[in-house]
């Protein structure tokens, strides 16, 4: 299953046993009654109450978001700081790169973030996203929260064209690597009913825990409540369910162990 991108200003929840349930319908808050185009804009962009930190969104991302070249680079280095929540040292931001609820996201030391990247950090009451030292963020990656946290740990490398999202917790560890159109999914959708459009149903969030050290092949789908133990290997393709132990190469839709990497063939 896919996730529905929803921004975070009306969820209608409810408690489920495993996971948070939620019923999410975009078009519900966007085109609903109650707040003028320019509130729906600032909960879905800027996530903070108060004309100040949307003036200062809007300024900052319209001197410096599309500017290309070094001019680009060095202002967005220099200006992208007093967006985001925290920014270490040698932090460079690639040109067209969309930040949504920028105060939730927290950023270490040595970190890239290529072109067209989204970092969409939204939710009423989630910690949003914390990448580590270190990392690498491929062109046209999205990093999306639905009320969720995304954790990406030291030195991981994410390829270009992937996404992660999450609307529970998904954990990237330290030293991973991810190839270029992998998915990780940290949420779906209640589909048990056949009576209503699984549109209108409720969502769970199980989260996803990917251990250090782990190589996901490129078009890699890991689902909701999947686990992958440290220093596996998932082949290209390869769809992830369940649990993935420790050291172990899997492949296939779902993906099945095939053997182990302490083991020499």
């Amino acid at each position: 299953m896919t996730h529905t991108e929803s921004p975070s200003a009306a969820p209608r929840a409810t408690p489920a046993e495993g996971g948070d349930r939620e019923i999410t319908v975009i078009q519900d808050e966007l085109f609903g009654a109650g707040q003028s185009k320019l509130q729906k804009y600032a909960s879905l962009v800027v996530g903070q109450p108060g004309l100040w930190p949307l003036i200062r969104y809007e300024a900052i991302t319209l001197l410096c978001m599309a500017l290309p070249g070094a001019l680009g680079l060095v202002l967005r280095m220099k200006l992208y700081p007093w967006l985001l929540g925290q920014v270490g040292r040698n932090v460079t931001f690639g040109h067209g790169i969309v930040l949504r609820h920028p105060h939730k996201i927290r950023i270490g030391d040595d970190v890239h973030i290529d072109d067209q990247c989204v970092l969409d950090a939204k939710g009423a009451n989630n910690r949003g996203i914390t990448i580590g030292n270190g990392v690498f963020i491929g062109r046209n990656t999205i990093i999306s929260c639905k009320n969720g946290d995304i954790d990406i740990d030291d030195r991981a490398n994410i390829g270009f064209n992937c996404e992660i999202f999450s609307g529970g917790r998904v954990r990237l560890g330290k030293n991973t690597l991810v190839a270029a159109y992998t998915y990780l999914v940290g949420g779906d959708h209640e589909h048990h009913r056949t009576d209503i459009p699984v549109l209108d149903q409720g969502r769970v969030a199980l989260g996803i825990e990917v251990d250090d050290n782990v190589w996901l092949g490129a078009h890699v789908v890991v689902s909701d409540g999947a686990t992958v133990g440290r220093d596996a290997i998932i082949g290209a393709g390869a769809v992830v369910r369940g649990e993935i132990p420790p050291f172990q190469i899997a492949a296939g839709v779902p993906a099945k162990v095939i053997r182990d990497r302490r083991v020499v063939p």
